[in-house]
C-alpha cells in the first residue's frame, strides 16, 4: 500500500492534522515545527499530541515527517545564524519526542561562499550539538536542487555530512538519514524521468539506500539540471507531463519503485486540500 500524504498546518493543532489527513485519504503527512519563514513556535498541548498519537496508531499511519523552518542555516558564515539554527533544531527535537519513531527533515543550508567543504563542516558540527543520546526522532537530510551556494545538491554532500557526523560522534551515525526530493534531484540534474533505476544505483554507491527513509514527491517547473527548485503539481511539470518530455508513468515508476514504494511519500506541489486529495487518489491508482 502506498504510503502518502502532503504538508499540513499545525494551526488548529496536532489532533486536527490527523484529522485532516484522514478527509483527504492520507495515511502520513508533514508539518513544520514552527513558523517556516521564521522563528516562532507554539506552546505544545500534550493531550493534543497523545490524541494525535492514539489516531495514528488507530489507522496504523506511516512515520510522519516533520520539517524545519526555512529560516535556519547551520552552514551560514554569520555565527548567530549558526546560533539559531542549533537552537531551533535542538528544541525541535526535544519536542519531537512526543511523537517517537517519526522523522525530521531539513535542508542542509548554504555555505554562502564559504565553499561546500567548509558547509560541510558547519552542518555536521551542528547536527553534533544538536542530536542527543536516547533521542527517538530520526534526522532525515533532504535533497536539493543545487541553487546558488545550496549544500546537499550531490548525494556525495549528504554522505560526507553524514561520514563527519560519524567520525565526530559515531553514536549519532545510526539516526541520520535522507529525503529524496522528486523536484530537486531532477532540478540537480539527476535524470529520474529517463534512469530512475540509475538515480537509485548512484545513490545507494554514494549514500545507500537503507539511509533513504522518506520521498518528497512533486513534479518540477524546470527541466533537468535547471538548478531552480520551482515545484509543480503532479503531472504539470518536466517529471509529469507527456508534452514536457515527462508524463505519468514516471510517476509510477517511482511509487511502485521497490527502494521506494514503502517509504512516507509527501506531496509538497502548489495546492490546497482538494487538490492533494485528488494527488493522492491518483497516485494510489498508479501504484496499484
Amino acid at each position: 500500500m502506498l504510503h502518502i500524504g502532503c504538508h499540513l498546518s499545525i494551526a488548529k493543532g496536532y489532533a486536527a492534522m490527523g484529522a485532516t489527513a484522514c478527509s483527504i485519504g492520507a495515511d502520513t503527512f508533514a508539518f513544520f515545527t514552527r513558523n517556516p519563514r521564521g522563528g516562532s513556535v507554539r506552546a505544545i498541548d500534550e493531550a493534543d499530541v497523545a490524541r494525535l498519537r492514539a489516531l495514528l496508531d488507530e489507522r496504523a499511519f506511516a512515520p510522519l515527517v516533520a520539517h524545519a523552518s526555512y529560516t535556519y542555516n547551520p552552514c551560514s558564515a554569520k555565527e548567530r545564524a549558526r546560533e539559531f539554527a542549533r537552537e531551533a533544531m535542538r528544541e525541535d527535537l526535544e519536542r519531537m519526542e512526543l511523537l517517537p519513531g517519526m522523522f525530521y527533515n531539513f535542508h542542509p543550508g548554504a555555505h554562502v561562499g564559504q565553499g561546500a567543504e567548509r558547509g560541510i563542516e558547519l552542518i555536521a558540527e551542528t547536527l553534533c550539538t544538536v542530536m542527543f543520546e536516547g533521542q527517538r526522532t530520526r534526522v532525515l537530510l533532504e535533497t536539493m536542487a543545487g541553487k546558488g551556494t545550496e549544500v546537499g545538491g550531490r548525494f556525495e554532500e549528504l554522505r560526507a555530512i553524514i561520514d563527519a557526523v560519524g567520525a565526530a560522534r559515531p553514536e549519532f551515525a545510526g539516526l541520520l538519514g535522507v529525503c529524496l526530493d522528486t523536484c530537486h534531484v531532477h532540478d540537480a540534474g539527476y535524470d529520474i524521468v529517463h534512469d530512475l533505476d540509475g538515480v537509485l544505483d548512484e545513490f545507494d554507491r554514494v549514500v545507500g539506500l537503507e539511509r533513504l527513509h522518506a520521498v518528497h514527491l512533486n513534479d518540477s517547473k524546470n527541466p533537468c539540471g535547471a538548478r531552480k527548485d520551482r515545484h509543480a503539481r503532479i503531472g504539470e511539470g518536466y517529471l509529469g507531463s507527456a508534452e514536457l518530455g515527462g508524463g505519468l508513468a514516471v510517476f509510477e515508476r517511482i511509487v511502485r519503485h521497490p527502494a521506494l514504494r514503502d517509504l512516507p511519500f509527501i506531496l509538497e506541489t502548489p495546492n490546497e486540500l482538494p487538490g492533494y486529495a485528488a494527488e493522492i487518489s491518483l497516485l494510489r491508482g498508479l501504484a496499484g
